[in-house]
């Protein structure tokens, strides 16, 4: 570590960063509430000290060089761990009060948020909480971009370098129409039981989707992808094929008791919910405590009477 002075301020390296994700000057200056001339003088001086050009500009355009992607790279890191100490200072005091910012994947905010979020509000008053609901390939961009706090997502993806909670094992069980093959036995399934059977799933980007496929290899991947489960349990019922869901979604997804809905013989099938944050976040005590009521709040939700055709 250096102790003489830096040649390089935060400030620099905020109007860097400014220019790559504005792509002028122009907007940069406008970013940061700056004027451009200054900003100009600036970015020429950070160049200066790091001995590298970073940009390289047009009358049209400005481009990063090779050089700049490393340096914006690293700029970025800077500019997000200066933020973490800053948020860690301004927790010192109450680490639940303030703003915090949560992503939830699809297949979890409609089912738990109804049930979390005022669970929440409950246990910390001083709490600003914001929902952004996502895939979880761009929940973790944005975690690891600093421009979220933490995840609700599923631990049998890839998440990458992040620290998590473990909130709760949700079982998944095979949803058909009453009058499907498969709705007339009553003993737990194995997954080979699938075979040949068109399997109606989520489209590309949802991670429950690879789950699904992962532990029904033997069935037939209908031709037909969705958005949304709502969508493939209208689907089922209509006599186009089966589908699994989570144990969360059938309080919503069956709440009319249409579907028959069968358990997975042990060790089941399923996923693990967990709110991931970045590896060193200055959040991670508030959010270990906010990661203890959902858990809760899932256990509730788990073992609570659910509308079905049949027993599971």
């Amino acid at each position: 570590m250096r102790f003489s002075p830096h040649p390089l301020s935060l400030r620099q390296l905020q109007y860097l960063v400014a220019i790559a994700e504005t792509g002028s000057f122009h907007g940069a200056a406008e970013l940061c509430h700056v004027a451009q001339p200054s900003l100009s003088s600036q970015v020429a001086q950070a160049e200066q000290a790091l001995g590298v050009q970073v940009f390289e500009r047009d009358r049209r355009r400005v481009l990063l060089t090779a050089a700049g992607h490393e340096v914006l790279r690293r700029a970025r890191a800077v500019l997000l761990s200066a933020d973490d100490l800053l948020d860690a200072v301004a927790r010192c005091g109450d680490p639940l009060a303030g703003p915090l910012r949560i992503g939830v994947i699809p297949t979890i905010s409609p089912y738990l948020l109804p049930d979390v979020a005022p669970a929440l509000r409950q246990a910390f008053s001083q709490l600003a909480l914001t929902w952004q609901e996502d895939k979880t390939a761009s929940l973790l961009s944005a975690l690891q971009a600093g421009e979220l706090d933490a995840a609700l997502v599923a631990l049998e993806t890839d998440l990458g370098h992040v620290e998590y909670a473990v909130l709760g094992y949700d079982p998944f069980v095979l949803a058909t129409a009453p009058q499907h093959p498969l709705s007339r036995g009553t003993q737990p399934l194995l997954p080979d039981e699938l075979s040949g059977c068109e399997l109606l799933l989520l489209a590309e980007g949802h991670c429950l989707r690879d789950q699904v496929l992962s532990a029904c290899k033997r069935a037939h991947s209908s031709p037909f992808f969705s958005t949304s489960l709502p969508t493939l349990v209208q689907m089922v019922l209509s006599g186009s094929g089966v589908t699994l869901l989570p144990t969360l979604a059938l309080p919503s997804e069956n709440r009319r008791g249409e579907l028959h809905l069968r358990a997975f013989a042990k060790p089941g099938l399923g996923r693990t919910l967990a709110l991931a944050w970045r590896a060193g976040s200055a959040t991670a005590p508030a959010l270990r405590k906010i990661a203890a009521v959902m858990k809760q709040v899932i256990k509730e939700l788990l073992k609570s009477p659910m509308p079905r055709s049949s027993s599971i």
